[in-house]
């Protein structure tokens, strides 16, 4: 499997993941897949290193958590902002041979199969041989990405139909892999497959700035690098932006995200 650029890479991507992951979330998600102490987790996908750090919370005592990232700057901010007993980090690639990591009791991918269109089945198939039997594997990914917004202008909403098809053609994003996730454990022989539907992007009212900040950089860097031509604009881009930017201050604005989890076990 062919290993492609990220493609919200950016100086300040470890920051945008760190400031968007609401630990409270995370460990209710965590508490309904099963997670419990005692386990051998792998995070995978870790990214900055934060929700390794919560789920490591969750194992102990006697627990212990691997986070794996393909990013060398990720990893590091995990090391420096994340590290606690029981944690390891370690930079490679996960759409390769897990052997040299062990098997896991409960592996842990997050916000991580929706840059993998193409792919994302045969990762979670490869991930699936680092679970041991009895193993519980949890996928978590959203559905009508960057998609669900009301108050929005038509042009708007066209241009940022447009740049999600970019994003599919030219990144093999899948603002869609959320209702994938079920298929994907079904068809690997998973048991006790559980599914749950959540919101997580809920947003209106005044906009907190963390969610400000994570929706400015997913313009400024997916948006602007996405190939689309904003001819709906203009000024292109620049006129694109600065609706958004006026749309998204806006209290009366209603934007949200589906979030699908979805977790099975391995046979015995």
């Amino acid at each position: 499997m062919r290993q492609q650029r990220y493609l919200m890479e950016s100086k300040d991507e470890s920051l945008r993941l760190d400031l968007k992951t609401d630990a409270r979330s995370l460990r209710k998600q965590a508490r309904w897949a099963g997670v419990r102490a005692g386990m051998r987790l792998g995070d995978f996908g870790c990214g900055p290193g934060k929700t390794s750090y919560y789920l490591n919370q969750l194992v102990q005592p006697g627990g212990s958590v691997l986070g794996i990232d393909i990013s060398e700057a990720r990893i590091s901010y995990a090391q420096e902002h994340y590290q606690a007993p029981g944690i390891d980090y370690v930079c490679g690639d996960i759409s390769k041979s897990l052997e040299p990591y062990g098997i896991f009791d409960f592996i842990w991918v997050r916000f991580l199969l929706e840059y993998h269109r193409a792919s994302s089945f045969e990762i979670v198939r490869n991930f699936s041989t680092a679970l041991k039997p009895g193993g519980i594997i949890c996928l978590i990914d959203l559905d009508y990405n960057c998609l669900t917004h009301f108050g929005i202008s038509p042009r708007l909403e066209q241009a940022m139909r447009g740049v999600m098809n970019q994003l599919e053609l030219r990144a093999g994003f899948d603002p869609y892999v959320g209702r994938k996730l079920f298929s994907y454990l079904y068809d690997l022989g998973m048991t006790d497959i559980k599914v749950n539907l959540l919101a997580h992007h809920l947003i209106c009212g005044p906009i907190k700035p963390n969610d400000l900040f994570n929706w400015t950089k997913k313009i400024e860097i997916a948006a602007k690098h996405s190939g689309y031509d904003f001819k709906e604009y203009p000024e292109g881009y620049d006129g694109f932006y600065s609706e958004f930017q006026t749309f998204f201050h806006d209290p009366r604005r209603f934007t949200y995200s589906p979030l699908i989890c979805c977790r099975g076990r391995k046979p015995d």
